[in-house]
């Protein structure tokens, strides 16, 4: 699997179900930078059961997080992604997690979609 430098992860304030989020914007979604060989990690942490789409828009569903493209988190796949940040021993210590982890229970909190840019 290929391993890229980092994945910007961001809250759409509101989503259209017929937009497409291909296009590269992270200022508009106040994105936060993680590395994705962390990212990558979390495989076998549970981001495999991560219900998301994938290629900017909602007709390709996945499991997990493209680190090379871009990823639409649904509100109800939140929970889960939440429970493999906090599983990431690395979260207590790491600011960019702990910063993620902000992000993705404001997102569930507000039920609104996240995107993720594999860059």
């Amino acid at each position: 699997m290929y391993k890229g430098t980092m994945c910007e992860f961001g809250i759409i304030d509101e989503i259209d179900r017929n937009k497409y989020y291909g296009e590269y914007e992270p200022e508009k979604y106040d994105c936060i930078y993680v590395d994705s060989d962390v990212v990558l990690d979390w495989w076998e942490m549970g981001l495999r059961r991560v219900k998301t789409y994938v290629g900017g828009g909602f007709d390709k569903e996945f499991y997990g997080i493209d680190v090379n493209g871009v990823t639409l988190i649904p509100p109800k796949s939140l929970p889960e992604l939440e429970k493999v940040v906090e599983s990431d021993p690395r979260t207590k210590e790491d600011q960019s997690l702990k910063k993620l982890l902000e992000k993705i229970k404001k997102a569930k909190e507000e039920n609104k979609y996240m995107i993720c840019y594999g860059v």
